[in-house]
């Protein structure tokens, strides 16, 4: 009876894309298998959403003898929250059989482990039932959200002039050439964010050794240049989880994968989610390099838009070796497919000048965030002077 309501759900779409691979009917039940198979054609052709009315017509011209089915369909009143309930749980029982399907086989020796992990993993990526997510018309709701309510404030005012807040949804990343200044930037900016939230902050470095990182972290966070840092560690421990509350999370592994990452993210529900270097998640695969860091880029904005900000870091290519102001055209190993996926892009630029080597250059060469109450929209793809003071790992103003 079960199978036969929820067809009434499946006629939207959005529903029938979600769940109906989960919905299993026994051969034996040959009605049942006969509304599903009206229902799965109907959606294949017209690639819509099938009104009931449409659905009983075409029924009717097929199995005239479906009326009484039809009837129990139409006249199914069932609460939103008590069918989303019920389809869950067949969708729970779905994968639990499969699962156990696959289990067996492998302790058969008929297929290998990985098969019984990725069918668990597939278990655990499965989305919750629930309505389709429109987003309201009541203004005041959408000022809060997109203004008025701040998300995590930049400890470079410049930032908070420029970009604004982070909040859930934003996705951006900052490039730069080796060597300028990132993991500073970053030490400098994720500490503040982190005085700010009592959630985590997931950290996930693939670049350089993660013990060296975390003591720039302890250095951003403390604004203390290294003989400070370690001539009273309690002293400066103690500090750096009052100023945190611990919130940092540094997960350092140089073939970290999108589903250990899904895992870790699911489990931990950060404030804030940060890659370095997103270009080398593995996980990814594509005929070509820049199709790859697409995909890569496509899925930190579905993350950004689940969770909470993403903040991925690059390279520049060559052609930033010494210029100021960087621009989308001298990030690397990309054509449009990177950028494209970004709410906002910040360069961080230097040159060989000398006397110059302790200032940097940011510019907002995208930048499509709300902004906050204070934000200044003259400087939305401002060009700022700021100083690196890598002592201390941090970042300053100049005023």
């Amino acid at each position: 009876m079960l199978n036969l309501i929820i067809i009434k759900y499946l006629l939207d779409i959005t529903y029938y894309n979600k769940y109906r691979s989960y919905i299993k009917i026994n051969k034996e039940e040959k009605e049942l298998n006969n509304l599903y198979s009206v229902l799965d054609s109907l959606i294949s052709s017209y690639k819509r959403t099938i009104s009931l009315d449409e659905f009983k017509l075409t029924v009717l011209s097929s199995f005239p003898e479906y009326d009484s089915f039809l009837e129990t369909i139409s006249s199914a009143n069932i609460q939103p929250d008590v069918l989303q309930e019920s389809v869950r749980k067949v969708v729970e029982r779905q994968m639990a059989y499969e699962c156990a399907l696959v289990a067996i086989a492998v302790s058969e020796g008929r297929r290998e482990l990985p098969s019984l992990l990725e069918t668990l993993d597939k278990f655990e990526k499965r989305e919750t039932v629930e309505p389709t997510a429109f987003i309201t018309d009541n203004l005041e709701e959408l000022y809060n959200e997109t203004l008025h309510d701040r998300g995590l404030r930049w400890r470079l005012d410049s930032l908070n002039k420029s970009l604004g807040s982070l909040r859930r949804g934003d996705f951006g990343f900052i490039f730069a050439r080796p060597e300028t200044g990132k993991t500073t930037f970053l030490a400098s900016e994720v500490t503040h964010f982190a005085e700010q939230t009592e959630q985590p902050i997931l950290w996930f470095n693939n670049e350089e050794g993660g013990a060296k990182v975390k003591v720039r972290i302890y250095q951003g966070a403390l604004g203390v240049d290294l003989p400070s840092l370690y001539s009273d560690r309690e002293k400066s421990y103690n500090r750096y989880m009052q100023v945190t509350k611990g919130n940092i999370k540094l997960y350092d592994s140089a073939t970290v994968s999108k589903q250990q990452i899904e895992r870790i993210v699911k489990e931990m529900k950060p404030a804030c989610i940060l890659f370095d270097q997103i270009d080398k998640i593995k996980g990814f695969n594509a005929d070509r390099e820049d199709l790859r860091l697409g995909s890569i880029y496509i899925w930190a904005r579905e993350l950004a838009k689940e969770y909470c900000p993403v903040i991925g870091i690059c390279q520049s290519d060559v052609s930033g070796e010494g210029k100021r102001w960087l621009t989308m055209d001298n990030v690397a190993n990309a054509k449009t497919s990177k950028q494209a996926e970004a709410d906002w892009i910040l360069g961080i630029g230097a040159t060989h000048e000398d006397g110059m080597e302790h200032v940097r250059y940011l510019h907002l060469s995208k930048n499509k965030l709300s902004g906050d109450e204070d934000s200044d929209p003259t400087m939305r793809h401002g060009k700022i002077e700021v100083l690196i003071k890598p002592d201390i790992a941090r970042y300053a103003d100049f005023n």
